[in-house]
């Protein structure tokens, strides 16, 4: 589970351990949080432990899957991917830009390279959690968007070429939440009050989600309910791709 310090990511550590997963999770910087978290886990009878790890850092990458997976390593969920703010394309410069790509595309490939042959071993499951705005776009969203739809691509490209093997792959994409990255943009004021309101009124359901809404997209995914669902994306957006 990388990214599990996250809202996004904690909430489906809580819910995979819950549902009886051992869960190890990796973090970049925020020890405090996955320390936390992973106590939390641990307090409700689950079972979990953090690795700090630099996801664009090849070799340890290599190293970590290979250590988690000698216990059997059955489902890879990928939750990574840093706080951006919110910009327009003519105003990001081309080295921050390329730098999103690295901690974003270059962190998920290497850890699903790592990770395929022991999914293949398992008949695993990969699930990545990305964003419903490549589907539909928002102005100023290029920074997080564009990365994550290379990472949907490779998605896809694992489902083609795994499937054979038993490995599915699927994606969710979490709309407007109320927690996470959102809740950060909100607090910034790069999503202001007006911008809410108008997110708001292009929701079918007229709210905001939560990352436990995201967390049950992906546990289903992952598990054997989904056994016959690859290369495919949910929109946890409450209506708002319509």
């Amino acid at each position: 589970m990388s990214g599990g310090s996250g809202g996004i990511g904690a909430a489906i550590c809580r819910l995979l351990a819950a549902r009886g997963a051992e869960v190890v999770l990796t973090y970049n910087s925020n020890a405090t949080g996955a320390a936390a978290l992973m106590a939390e886990i641990v307090a409700e009878g689950g079972q979990a432990r953090a690795v700090q790890l630099d996801l664009s850092d090849t070799g340890a990458v290599a190293g970590a899957v290979a250590q988690v997976a000698a216990g059997g390593l059955h489902t890879v969920v990928y939750a990574s991917g840093p706080y951006v703010s919110m910009e327009y394309v003519a105003r990001i410069d081309p080295e921050r830009f390329w730098q999103q790509c690295t901690d974003d595309i270059l962190a998920f490939y290497n850890l699903v390279h790592a990770s395929l042959p022991h999914l293949r071993t398992a008949r695993g499951a990969l699930v990545a959690v990305t964003t419903c705005a490549t589907e539909r776009f928002p102005k100023r969203d290029s920074l997080s968007s564009a990365p994550k739809g290379a990472v949907e691509a490779l998605v896809r490209a694992v489902a083609k070429e795994e499937g054979r093997y038993g490995v599915r792959a699927n994606c969710v994409g979490p709309g407007m939440m109320a927690d996470g990255m959102a809740e950060t943009l909100m607090a910034t004021g790069e999503v202001d009050e007006r911008a809410q309101a108008v997110a708001l009124g292009e929701i079918a359901l007229g709210h905001f989600g939560r990352a436990g809404d995201i967390a049950e997209a992906v546990c289903f995914l992952a598990s054997d309910r989904a056994g016959y669902i690859t290369g495919q994306k949910l929109d946890v957006d409450g209506g708002w791709t319509l």
